[in-house]
């Protein structure tokens, strides 16, 4: 019998707070690689230089990518996320591989998989779920690149669709249990990658959770495209999503007022995966486990969350902090009109009958 991933969510987050994994770009930095491991068999001859793009990771150093995902499950998480958050042709064609988006996802997928599998085989009574990725690209669908000409774009809305419709269909044909849209700082691309994704269920006659989280990008409390957390929950609220919430950009302290809005207003569950604090003066996160988990404690006694997790400088052991913080508390009970983990019909609005 197929597994049913939809009610398996649905069962475990009625009953706890659910653990995503922390920061992929974090851990892989701490393995020293030079070019050649992001070249290791099958790009040994691509004229342009490839160290830093970290989704091919998942095609050259397949060892790596797996052994940063076990060591997350190995303290208790979750989701894995797939190494994928540049995999779409807008983002890799700075490197001019375009062609190897399809790869790039399934094989991240793939990592991902292979991990979950073993860890619940290992704890059958915690099942392991693998999350696809789908990063912003590097381009903007609402905003000029030059202020000279406020009609500018560089990226149509149908570019967008088309290229995260791809990374969609490879994510899925890896073997991943749910999409998360994540680090959106530009509600009309997410809003085409929500596109493409409920196009891509569609064809597929899935049910296939969706989860978007967006970033605040600074002390102004919006998004890059002008939005407060409200009016981004209000924009996509059609989707039918599993979850909403925000990553990046800030330490815990600083998005807590913004989970606060969206736990008022969203009508679906709620995420939140942090910062290990702010960036000091080399980029670097100096918060330590035990601080972050400090600064993420209301979110979970105040009961603002569903699923809690890390991103930029969180390692495994912030996620321990975190999983050990999540133990202790009640999710977020689920909205009253949700319905995005039992039916395919959209959340309404609240006062709507």
């Amino acid at each position: 019998m197929a597994r049913s991933v939809v009610k398996e969510l649905s069962s475990i987050l009625e009953k706890r707070v659910m653990v995503l994994d922390g920061a992929m770009g974090t851990s892989i930095q701490g393995y020293k690689l030079e070019e050649e491991d992001f070249r290791k068999g099958h790009f040994e001859d691509h004229p342009s230089p490839l160290k830093g793009n970290n989704d091919l990771l998942s095609i050259t150093r397949p060892d790596i990518i797996e052994e940063i995902h076990d060591s997350y499950f190995a303290i208790g998480a979750d989701f894995a996320c797939t190494n994928a958050f540049s995999g779409t042709t807008i983002a890799q064609a700075d490197y001019s591989l375009e062609d190897a988006v399809y790869k790039i996802n399934f094989e991240s997928a793939q990592c991902a998989r292979r991990s979950a599998d073993k860890w619940t085989a290992k704890t059958p009574d915690q099942p392991r779920f693998v999350v696809g990725c789908l990063g912003p690209t590097n381009r903007t669908a609402s905003i000029s690149p030059d202020v000279n000409d406020p009609g500018k774009r560089l990226v149509t809305f149908d570019d967008l669709v088309n290229a995260y419709r791809q990374a969609a269909d490879a994510l899925m044909d890896g073997g991943c249990d749910a999409i998360m849209i994540e680090t959106v700082f530009d509600t009309l691309n997410a809003k085409a990658a929500l596109f493409a994704v409920i196009q891509m269920k569609e064809a597929r006659d899935l049910d296939t959770p969706i989860m978007i989280s967006g970033t605040i990008t600074d002390a102004s409390g919006r998004t890059l495209s002008g939005q407060t957390a409200e009016a981004f929950w209000i924009s996509l609220m059609h989707g039918g999503l599993t979850s909403i919430g925000l990553n990046c950009a800030l330490g815990a302290k600083d998005m807590l007022p913004h989970i606060k809005m969206l736990d008022k207003h969203a009508l679906c569950l709620i995420s939140a995966h942090p910062n290990a604090g702010l960036p000091n003066e080399f980029g670097e996160y100096d918060e330590t486990p035990e601080q972050m988990a400090e600064q993420v404690r209301p979110f979970l006694s105040e009961g603002h969350v569903n699923i809690i997790g890390g991103c930029c400088g969180t390692t495994p052991a912030h996620i321990a902090a975190l999983k050990q913080l999540a133990d202790e508390y009640a999710p977020r009970p689920f909205p009253e009109h949700f319905s995005a983990l039992t039916s395919t019909t959209p959340a309404v609005s609240k006062g709507e009958k």
